[in-house]
């Protein structure tokens, strides 16, 4: 059923995924003081006031597009609880090696320059806001399941 929690849940961890391309994961200073921003869709640096994209993460942005449509595509699966929940565990694990992508693809391009509080943006937890309301939407079919079961119970 379509209008359960679950699918509330399942759309804002879409959505959280689909931010990533609005914004930026990371923002520091070169040494030679321009700045550079991290985004999902590549390397945004400021020359002359204007914004140039230097470097493009083309492999990034296919996998953030596709890892944004496993958790809408879960929302289908309704009618089968056991898939949704197998899938919704899947997902979780994929958020996280995406995680680790981006971390290891921040530090190939900024190198040894040190980081601050500062420096992150919001897209640094938007994955995290993903895997929680994954968990919450994991919560909900659980809850429906049990619900299923124990009126089969009764029949």
């Amino acid at each position: 059923m379509l209008q359960r929690v679950q699918t509330v849940w399942l759309f804002f961890a879409t959505a959280a995924i689909f931010s990533l391309f609005l914004f930026p994961y990371l923002q520091v200073l070169n040494p030679d003081r321009t700045a550079l921003a991290i985004k999902v869709t590549g390397v945004y640096q400021n020359i002359n006031g204007q914004v140039v994209q230097t470097e493009p993460f083309l492999a990034l942005t296919i996998v953030t597009v596709l890892l944004g449509l496993l958790p809408f595509v879960i929302i289908f699966f309704y009618r089968k609880r056991k898939k949704q929940i197998n899938i919704c565990y899947l997902a979780i694990i994929a958020i996280l090696g995406y995680s680790f992508w981006l971390v290891q693809t921040a530090k190939q391009v900024i190198g040894n320059i040190t980081l601050q509080m500062d420096n992150y943006g919001i897209g640094v937890i938007l994955p995290s806001l993903a895997i929680l309301f994954t968990i919450l939407a994991l919560r909900g079919i659980r809850k429906d399941e049990k619900l299923v079961r124990s009126a089969d119970r009764l029949r």
